[in-house]
């Protein structure tokens, strides 16, 4: 059985709950990522903050209660926005159970934890990796039409 383990991302980026809406829009651009986790101190994971939170969170009333769309650069706490608790799965999870339930609940990622504290991220970009090498190898298996053509 292949494991959320062997495809996850180690070590990936995080913020803590007082790091700004700012803070995370910079970090997902410049890492080109969609999912960030939310730390405490002691290394727990206490939620996560999606491209999805920071685009609604621009438009929402979070930042426009006190001037307006010029006030965007406001500090507006990541703890405001996130998603919390965030679902979560073991590094020793199966592959396929953790794809279904991804699909299942349309998530678009998983922090992965070991003992309760994050070890990694699985996303939808992962398996969507994993299905175009399956076809890759499906191809270079199949036979070639003019193969057995003698």
């Amino acid at each position: 059985m292949f494991t959320v383990a062997e495809i996850m991302t180690r070590e990936p980026y995080s913020l803590g709950p007082d790091d700004s809406l700012v803070t995370a829009r910079q970090m997902m651009a410049e890492h080109h990522i969609r999912h960030i986790p939310v730390i405490s101190d002691d290394g727990s994971l206490i939620g996560l903050v999606s491209q999805r939170d920071v685009l609604a969170a621009e438009d929402s009333t979070v930042l426009n209660a006190e001037g307006g769309p010029d006030s965007r650069d406001q500090y507006v706490a990541i703890s405001a926005i996130m998603t919390a608790p965030a679902q979560t799965v073991e590094e020793s999870a199966g592959l396929r159970g953790t794809a279904m339930h991804m699909q299942k609940n349309k998530l678009g990622c998983l922090p992965v934890l070991n003992e309760g504290q994050l070890v990694g991220i699985i996303t939808d970009s992962d398996f969507v990796a994993i299905a175009i090498n399956l076809m890759e190898q499906l191809e270079s298996a199949e036979p070639e039409e003019d193969e057995f053509d003698n």
